[in-house]
């Protein structure tokens, strides 16, 4: 059950549609051919706007119609209605193409453009936001695990392809299907982490933890702040933790529960070091700058974990999709201000949730060659 919401959109020439006998004109040739699907239209409402103009139809079970003119040539129709679990849509997806088609025709449009219906308010929300704000559509059949943490909303959910999903605050974050994610931010192949002390930030889905404890290093270290992240994961993502999660201590590994920033600077004190520090945390902001919140947060882990890596040490994270590389430029200029001069390299894999190309960083201090030269 769901509210739908059918998108319809035309370009015009905004010569066409400045005066008040071609908008008149325009909404009859738009009603009469809405009525070969939606029977029994009726104009109820219209008016003027300060950007052009807009009418209301409605039909016989509560559908609504608006019919929205721009001054600058463009027209949207909005087809709404709402939809039980068993009922047929009130227009098919064949016949929104078919209408886009022949209106695009008889408005002699420059470009048209219809979209399947937006189902909102059902039960099984299919709808996540990428970081850069665009909605990816999954097939989301059932929700498994749903609460709200003093730290975030969490949720689990089952995709048909993609199977049991980690969802943080409406943000896809991994995915039964997205091994090549946690291989890729950890160089599997390319890295050697046999007997190395190994530091992960965040992590709570558990899937880094269990990958690197198959390369037998020395000890790991995890720091997650949110148990009911690493409780709803050990009920529902066994096929990327393991068993992990079942345990916070072991001959090769502890989780801690708790701020990070509080035990990095506690291991500052102690002097302790590592071989490799994992940034698992919060993807590498969209903005227009690199100020606020996320980015002071950023620039204080860096630092951080600067402070707790052996000199040959790595700080191993995860950026954001090479669709935003402003973001990435900006992050970029951030390492090179770290009171560590430091270098970098950079990887993509296709992560199949996030449904795009993902970019990767590892960073070490530069060589003592490299700095006096």
């Amino acid at each position: 059950m769901s509210a739908n919401s059918v998108l319809l959109d035309f370009s015009l020439d905004p010569t066409r549609i400045s005066d008040e006998v071609s908008r008149k004109d325009i909404v009859k040739i738009c009603k009469e051919h809405l009525e070969k699907y939606l029977t029994g239209l009726k104009l109820i409402y219209d008016m003027l706007t300060d950007d052009g103009y807009l009418c209301i139809l409605n039909a016989p079970g509560a559908v609504v119609i608006t019919i929205r003119f721009f001054n600058q040539g463009l027209i949207t129709i909005n087809i709404e209605y709402y939809r039980a679990e068993c009922e047929e849509p009130k227009i098919s997806f064949e016949q929104i193409k078919l209408l886009e088609n022949v209106l695009r025709l008889t408005l002699e449009a420059k470009r048209s453009k219809h979209l399947p219906p937006i189902k909102r308010g059902s039960k099984v929300d299919v709808y996540l936001t990428s970081s850069d704000e665009r909605v990816i559509e999954y097939d989301i059949d059932k929700v498994l695990y749903d609460k709200r943490s003093d730290f975030q909303k969490i949720q689990i959910v089952h995709s048909k392809s993609l199977g049991n999903m980690l969802v943080l605050d409406e943000l896809q974050n991994i995915a039964e299907a997205d091994l090549i994610y946690t291989e890729t931010l950890m160089r599997r192949g390319v890295e050697d982490y046999k007997d190395k002390e190994i530091c992960i930030l965040g992590g709570g889905d558990g899937a880094l933890l269990y990958e690197l404890l198959k390369e037998k290093p020395k000890h790991v270290v995890m720091l997650e702040i949110d148990e009911l992240v690493m409780d709803a994961c050990n009920k529902y993502m066994n096929s990327i933790c393991g068993d992990v999660l079942e345990k916070r201590k072991s001959s090769n590994y502890e989780i801690i529960v708790g701020d990070c920033m509080v035990y990095l600077n506690k291991y500052i004190k102690e002097k302790r070091k590592f071989d490799y520090v994992f940034g698992d945390l919060t993807d590498i902001p969209i903005s227009d700058t690199p100020t606020g919140e996320i980015w002071d947060f950023i620039r204080t882990i860096l630092e951080a974990s600067f402070s707790v890596l052996k000199p040959t040490g790595k700080f191993m994270t995860h950026g954001n999709g090479v669709s935003c590389p402003e973001s990435l430029r900006m992050y970029e200029a951030q390492l090179a201000n770290l009171s560590s001069k430091v270098t970098f390299t950079k990887c993509t894999s296709f992560v199949p949730s996030f449904m795009e190309e993902w970019v990767f960083y590892q960073v070490q201090r530069e060589s003592p060659a490299a700095t006096e030269a």
